[in-house]
């Protein structure tokens, strides 16, 4: 046999193994208790605290591989797994032991004029796999809101932090001994070779949801290869829309915030709508403002004759994803033109209105087809930890099961429960 296909024949059979612990453990879950799921989440921010060291070297390995590869500032960025973020991570995995157990929730329960008492109980979905780039924080907030909501979790970072993920997938383990739950229930996928995503992607006999984060090219080959229904976390083409009647100083820092705060991640801002009754007024001081950020502008015809640094936008720009210190910038009539513009161009992920007119911002939250609107309040507020979640598995843009930031709740599904009393239909 061909080398090749023997690589091939032991990955799949270490991506089947892999699943069907996952789904052994998922099957122990349903019935974990919630202090039990606690313990295991405490116990990992105990031991991201106590293993400091060990995490912060695997991380060292993986961004000197990365600038060897030549990798770019912000894509290394995405990598750095450092002493505050392993802070910010304990945090998030205290804040999720916290909240509420999702699971066992019976809702909508109603009588029936037969009798009959109908409701439906929360329940988790199973087995998940998530399929991701960079950000090693995934893999300590997935399996997080994987195992308080009663699900397995198989994480398959990408090849380059793949020592920190490693690392980060053994303190799971201990966690989950220390609380006495299967080995299962969060597996980290210990190797980098692409096939392995393949494979992954085909076992729908053990996989119930794959949730990919990264770019769109990523997205997009999850989407082909998957026999496995997808939930979408696709690229964020966002915007901040500066109506007539917005406060202009209070628009300048939502503007700055919602670029400069974190320009790599995808809830940031890449254009800026702006009504022509205050462009005059208001462009400048902002131009001035971005300017001193180091953001490059790229803005319309009309723009450009008040911003005298823009350079000229394209029609590419008004739907392209920067990630970086660059922004489009658009003046058009007002807020019926603002949705239009997002409801074309925008991914239907994040959008904010800055207005002084509650009209105007009941016209947006109707208008705009996206998956998170804000109103007076920068884009970067669209993240699971600042709406109580503790932590998201992703910014979902799809409409259906979940849309916008994915927590807890979000990873579960219902059964229909129907108590009778002798009922028949004979």
């Amino acid at each position: 046999m061909p080398p090749y296909e023997g690589v091939c024949m032991s990955l799949r059979s270490e991506m089947e193994s892999i699943a069907r612990r996952a789904k052994e453990a998922a099957g122990k879950l349903a019935s974990v208790s919630t202090p039990q799921k606690d313990r295991a989440l405490l116990s990992m921010a105990d031991l991201l605290d106590g293993n400091r060291k060990g995490i912060l070297r695997s991380n060292e390995e993986d961004l000197a591989n990365a600038k060897e590869r030549g990798l770019k500032k912000t894509l290394l960025d995405r990598l750095i797994f450092a002493e505050a973020r392993i802070d910010s991570r304990i945090k998030a995995l205290q804040a999720i032991a916290e909240l509420d157990d999702p699971t066992g929730d019976i809702r909508d329960l109603r009588s029936l004029a037969n009798g009959l008492k109908v409701g439906r109980v929360r329940v988790p979905i199973g087995v998940i796999g998530m399929v991701y780039e960079s950000r090693p924080h995934v893999t300590v907030n997935a399996g997080a809101l994987c195992l308080k909501s009663g699900n397995a979790a198989i994480l398959r970072g990408g090849s380059e932090v793949i020592n920190t993920n490693r690392c980060l997938g053994e303190l799971w383990a201990e966690a989950l001994r220390e609380a006495n739950l299967p080995p299962g229930a969060i597996q980290v996928v210990p190797v980098t070779d692409r096939e392995a995503v393949r494979e992954l992607l085909s076992l729908d006999e053990y996989i119930d949801l794959i949730i990919p984060r990264g770019g769109e090219s990523l997205i997009k080959t999850v989407m082909e290869l998957s026999t496995i229904p997808v939930i979408k976390h696709l690229y964020g083409v966002c915007h901040v829309y500066v109506d007539e009647t917005a406060d202009l100083d209070e628009a300048r820092r939502i503007c700055i915030d919602s670029k400069t705060f974190a320009p790599e991640v995808c809830n940031a801002a890449e254009t800026f709508l702006v009504a022509e009754g205050i462009a005059e007024e208001f462009l400048p001081r902002l131009e001035k403002d971005l300017l001193q950020q180091g953001v490059e502008i790229r803005g319309c015809e009309k723009t450009r004759k008040i911003m005298e640094k823009a350079l000229a936008a394209t029609e590419e720009d008004w739907s392209t994803e920067y990630l970086g210190l660059v922004v489009s910038v658009k003046v058009l009539p007002g807020v019926d033109e603002a949705i239009e513009h997002i409801n074309r161009y925008g991914s239907g992920h994040t959008e904010s209105i800055v207005t002084g007119d509650i009209r105007s911002a009941e016209r947006f939250l109707g208008g705009v087809d996206s998956g998170v609107l804000l109103v007076n309040a920068s884009t970067m507020f669209c993240d699971g930890s600042e709406l109580g979640m503790g932590a998201e598995i992703g910014i979902s843009t799809d409409k259906i099961h979940a849309r916008g930031p994915m927590g807890m709740a979000d990873l579960t599904t219902y059964k229909t429960l129907v108590f009778g009393s002798g009922h028949c239909m004979g």
